[in-house]
């Protein structure tokens, strides 16, 4: 069925092979679209292609993808997404610093993003949020195993139908399950340059090797913690000086910037997972 015209994102992934750029243009040309942008990689080691491809026009998406699954090699995925805004609920604990950035620009426009709800295993970020007019859902840990609670977030989530879940600074392992509802599309931000000091207190961690420089990592969460495909990372320069106390603090701004940073990608649509790694576009 043809859709109104509008933008959309193709993302296509297959072995390498001679002309796939030819061939993947001159579909959607055949279809009558208009390519905005398009940006390729090719990772030579594992012989895989990738593509994004921006188009404008008129969208028979089933014709489309048909004539895609003519011209590609074998076992290839292609993804024919809607561009422009994506909606989110976003999970909190206590830290406000996350939170705070995210709603800041999608307030002012910085990120293209609906923050659908704020969910939290405490109340503490309830004023914050509130303020944005948006709404918070304290769904708290307490008297509750894993599973429970993890249900009780479900129930609560499921009604806004998010695009992504975003743990800003959410202190708690998600179960295998709770991840299978949105596989790919749970991001995390780590306070340390994955995969350094992975757990509790990585501060502490980088304070007691000495490190010289401390970072944060956004990814995607699976079944490993702190090990889903990376989204983006940043340091900064520390040095003997710095407590522990005092790395944290420098790190905050460092952690907001990167999950700000890695969630504009992932809403971009500019971010492919394969495997338990990214081509970010």
């Amino acid at each position: 069925m043809l859709q109104p015209s509008d933008r959309r994102v193709l993302i296509t992934d297959c072995a390498d092979a001679k002309g796939l750029i030819a061939k993947i243009t001159g579909v959607c040309f055949e279809n009558g679209l208009n390519i905005i942008k398009n940006d390729e990689f090719v990772d030579n080691t594992e012989g895989r292609f990738f593509m994004r491809t921006e188009l404008e026009g008129l969208v028979d998406e089933a014709g489309l993808l048909g004539a895609l699954d003519e011209v590609l090699p074998a076992h290839h995925h292609t993804n024919l997404k809607p561009a422009g805004r994506k909606r989110v609920v976003v999970l909190v604990t206590k830290e406000a610093h996350c939170l705070g950035d995210l709603l800041m620009k999608a307030y002012y426009g910085a990120l293209d993003v609906d923050i659908a709800a704020v969910v939290g295993n405490y109340d503490k970020l309830r004023p914050l949020t509130e303020k944005f007019d948006i709404p918070f859902h304290y769904v708290s840990h307490e008297g509750l195993d894993r599973h429970q609670h993890e249900a009780a977030l479900a129930e609560v989530i499921a009604p806004y139908g998010p695009d992504y879940l975003v743990l800003a600074k959410f202190m708690r392992i998600l179960t295998p399950e709770f991840v299978a509802r949105y596989p790919n599309r749970i991001i995390n931000i780590h306070h340390s340059f994955l995969p350094a000091f992975i757990g509790a207190n990585p501060y502490r961690q980088a304070w007691e090797r000495g490190v010289k420089i401390i970072g944060a990592t956004a990814h995607f969460v699976n079944n490993c913690l702190d090990e889903g495909p990376i989204i983006k990372q940043d340091v900064i320069h520390v040095d003997h000086n710095y407590s522990a106390a005092e790395m944290a603090r420098a790190g905050r701004d460092v952690e907001k910037s990167v999950l700000s940073r890695a969630l504009g990608l992932v809403l971009a649509d500019k971010v492919v997972v394969y495997g338990n790694k990214t081509v970010v576009f």
